[in-house]
């Protein structure tokens, strides 16, 4: 059943000022999906990037979406516009994709339903400027060049913001956030796997309220 997002589609970019990290999401039961979006709310993190890895993601999703609609709940892994539109109809708020087509950007575009572009390269960034996404996710982020390279395109690509995504933990994030060109960055060290297993709430709760403190104050 299609689920009616919770207000109109956001500017990509606001995605970034909800706080310093998206945390990247794998759910294998569906019964997980409210316990764990609450355990993140109470941290503080309110977008959730809930990824097309497993049978169980677009009904988390529309789970989410359905009961805790102060969630901004999103969906990664798009991989091509039939990903967007049955995420869209379950309820994503927005979509994330590992590399940018665009397929993808069209189909994003004629759902409303904002995308972050994933980029490894300069020749990727240029076609995903060319069709209007400003707002890229650098992935995989440590495996292409990490920080050296974002500072490396900070000049050609002034107009482009990141978040990187890919092999960042907590004790590096806080290296990619003191770029100027990174809004926020993508990890999946929110949400551990045997935390998720054992149903460990409480440890969740207390990584996204650190969260907060992994950007220094400007």
């Amino acid at each position: 059943m299609a689920v009616t997002p919770a207000s109109a589609p956001m500017n990509p970019l606001d995605i970034a000022s909800h706080g310093p990290v998206i945390p990247v999401i794998v759910i294998d039961r569906v019964e997980d999906a409210l316990p764990l979006a609450e355990a993140l709310l109470a941290g503080g993190v309110k977008v959730l990037e809930v990824t097309l890895r497993t049978a169980a993601a677009l009904p988390a999703i529309e789970a989410i979406a359905r009961h805790l609609p102060e969630a901004l709940v999103g969906v990664g892994t798009v991989l091509n516009a039939d990903d967007a539109r049955r995420a869209s109809e379950a309820g994503a708020r927005f979509a994330v994709s590992p590399g940018y087509t665009s397929d993808v950007g069209n189909a994003c575009k004629g759902l409303g339903l904002p995308l972050l572009p994933g980029v490894a390269t300069s020749g990727e960034i240029m076609a995903a400027l060319a069709d209007g996404f400003s707002f890229l996710k650098l992935f995989p982020a440590e495996a292409a060049g990490g920080i050296p390279l974002l500072k490396a395109w900070a000049s050609p690509f002034g107009q482009v913001s990141f978040c990187p995504t890919g092999g960042i933990s907590q004790a590096t994030a806080p290296n990619y956030l003191a770029l100027p060109n990174v809004c926020c960055v993508g990890g999946s060290w929110l949400t551990p796997a045997d935390a998720m297993r054992q149903g460990d709430w409480a440890r969740i709760t207390q990584l996204a309220r650190d969260t907060h403190a992994l950007r220094a104050p400007v």
